[in-house]
């Protein structure tokens, strides 16, 4: 539990054994930043890192996401 809680991510004990008790709240990861873009594969969109406690040290402050629909289960 204190690990968790120094990391900056949510504690809450379950009785169901398979849901995390540990997990990080909506405060991480990233936000998009503007819009959505189509491609001819799939969609585009640019990343900002939201400020939060690093849990693997050198995170990116800015991504491109690139999502390719390979088939129409994939």
């Amino acid at each position: 539990q204190s690990l968790c809680s120094r990391r900056g991510c949510c504690w809450s004990p379950l009785s169901d054994p398979n849901v995390p008790w540990c997990y990080f709240g909506s405060g991480h990861g990233y936000r998009v930043e503007g819009d959505l873009r189509s491609t001819g594969q799939g969609l585009q969109a640019s990343l900002a890192r939201l400020p939060s406690p690093s849990l693997f040290g050198d995170d990116l402050d800015n991504l491109l996401l690139t999502v390719e629909h390979q088939t129409q289960n994939r």
